[in-house]
């Protein structure tokens, strides 16, 4: 039953290798063919963001100049985000807008970075030699906390989104906190309209190095996520930005605004991954779902990240629920931050249009049936296991 203070999606704003907001991304979606960058950064491929016309979301250049990619990418779509929902330039009402930013933080001296790698196995003492370059070599800067808050900084000062404002960091499960957060205080009237994304840049020798350092790092070729598990598995990262306007029920109809699709819920937890662990909380949070979710019409928008453990269990866990999957990682990559707000963008559009985009890889089934609702899920590459139902607005 609907409800005033429902946590309707009223715009989206996305930018990944697909394209450059929701009708190009479920165009590509409905024709998927990978965009994959496989020579900048051997032996890995990326999914690489496409070109951007910056001008039409960050006019001013000097704003342009000062931000890193990762930070334009935010910009840029949480500029879409409004203007799909319509409020882009209402003073009044992005004066009243809350905001929650999932970022990670922020990029690194990739000179600095080579030159301790390099010199450090060598040093006499290796201790005193990370000491002193760390001293000497850093441009004196932010706090690392400090940097992740510049994303939520520029959406204010480009796009006049003025209210509340929080940074969440933690990787996946920072995203969909961020979510579930925003969509508790519509509930409990805290809010009535509120700005919920991120942002990643994954065309960064840095963060490539860092994950492939921990072994989970998909080498080239290429494989779609339930695929590649046969063989080793590992994740393809992708440059993604994605804002959500969620919106109030009542505020929505006020207004005069469409919506995309309900949140009609949400649920987010961590365990330490021993066995089963994660499959028990993601069980735990379907249960709640009982009285919303219907198997009939529905789907499954899976953020798995294509690392072996976690997603071989989702794998287990959703073929229990017997409904028909799509792995968005297969043609987004893995994004991190953005990527359950991106999964769920891409669930309120399928819900919106009553489709689901045909499979994207042979272990996937197609499906006939109008979709009604779908379940989105993010197993962290490491920790967090979330879970949200949209349905129809």
């Amino acid at each position: 039953m609907a409800h005033e203070r429902d946590a309707l999606i009223t715009g989206i704003g996305i930018v990944s290798s697909l394209g450059s907001g929701s009708d190009a991304h479920w165009q590509a979606l409905n024709t998927f063919s990978p965009v994959l960058d496989t020579t900048s950064f051997p032996p890995f491929a990326v999914h690489p963001l496409a070109p951007l016309e910056l001008d039409t979301q960050i006019p001013k250049r000097g704003d342009q100049r000062q931000m890193e990619m990762w930070q334009r990418m935010g910009v840029f779509s949480a500029g879409l985000a409004l203007d799909s929902a319509g409020v882009k330039g209402n003073t009044d009402l992005l004066s009243k807008m809350g905001m929650i930013v999932a970022a990670g933080g922020g990029e690194r001296d990739y000179a600095v970075d080579s030159a301790i790698l390099s010199g450090y196995p060598k040093a006499a003492n290796p201790d005193a030699y990370l000491n002193e370059h760390l001293l000497g070599d850093l441009r004196p800067t932010l706090f690392l906390a400090q940097l992740s808050n510049l994303l939520a900084g520029n959406i204010s000062v480009v796009h006049g989104v003025i209210g509340s404002s929080r940074t969440f960091m933690g990787e996946e499960a920072s995203g969909a906190d961020a979510v579930r957060i925003a969509c508790a205080r519509i509930a409990a009237g805290q809010v009535d309209i509120m700005l919920v994304g991120g942002s990643y840049n994954a065309q960064r020798p840095d963060v490539l190095l860092h994950y492939a350092m921990g072994g989970l790092n998909r080498h080239a070729p290429f494989d779609p996520i339930w695929a590649r598990q046969a063989s080793g598995g590992g994740m393809s990262l992708g440059s993604v930005g994605c804002f959500l306007v969620i919106e109030s029920r009542a505020h929505a109809a006020a207004r005069g605004a469409g919506a995309y699709g309900h949140i009609a819920a949400i649920k987010t937890d961590r365990c330490r991954r021993g066995p089963g662990e994660a499959t028990k909380n993601a069980t735990a949070q379907l249960a709640t779902m009982a009285g919303h979710f219907d198997p009939a019409g529905a789907a499954v928008i899976s953020g798995a990240s294509g690392a072996p453990a976690p997603t071989a269990e989702e794998a287990a866990f959703l073929a229990n629920i017997g409904v028909p999957v799509r792995a968005v990682a297969t043609a987004l990559g893995h994004s991190l931050e953005p990527s359950f707000p991106a999964s769920l963008a891409i669930a309120a559009l399928a819900v919106k249009k009553g489709a689901l985009f045909p499979p994207l890889e042979a272990a996937e089934q197609p499906m006939t049936a109008p979709l009604k609702q779908a379940l989105v899920t993010s197993w962290g590459h490491w920790r967090g296991e979330s879970l949200a139902l949209v349905t129809a607005a």
